[in-house]
């Protein structure tokens, strides 16, 4: 499998709103699959099909907890990609991107 293919997954993934949702969601932390359903106005079937997706193009980890699937936001795997795509499209922006947007980072005429 080449780059582009393998990333093409992961593009897959971000286009459904309620799978960019889950990613913002565990930004916070490791959440139950459950949790991960009850925010969101679908079936749990849904949710785990959504959350299928993301694992399986690598944006989520899971392990077991006894009966509860615990998910983990893939934050490497995701800015690598973006990070990729964003470099090639607009490598201007690298600068950019590594002060104006980086937490912490000092804003202009700061």
């Amino acid at each position: 499998m080449t780059e582009a293919q393998d990333e093409t997954g992961v593009f897959k993934a971000l286009a459904d709103p309620t799978r960019r949702q889950i990613l913002e969601d565990l930004r916070g932390g490791e959440l139950a699959a459950g949790e991960i359903a009850g925010k969101f106005p679908i079936s749990a079937p849904s949710i785990s099909r959504h959350l299928g997706v993301l694992k399986g193009a690598g944006l989520v980890t899971e392990r077991r907890d006894g009966n509860r699937i615990l998910y983990t936001l893939a934050e490497d795997r995701l800015a690598t990609c973006i990070g990729r795509f964003l470099s090639a499209v607009c490598p201007e922006q690298i600068v950019l991107r590594h002060t104006k947007w980086r937490p912490g980072a000092q804003r202009e005429g700061s």
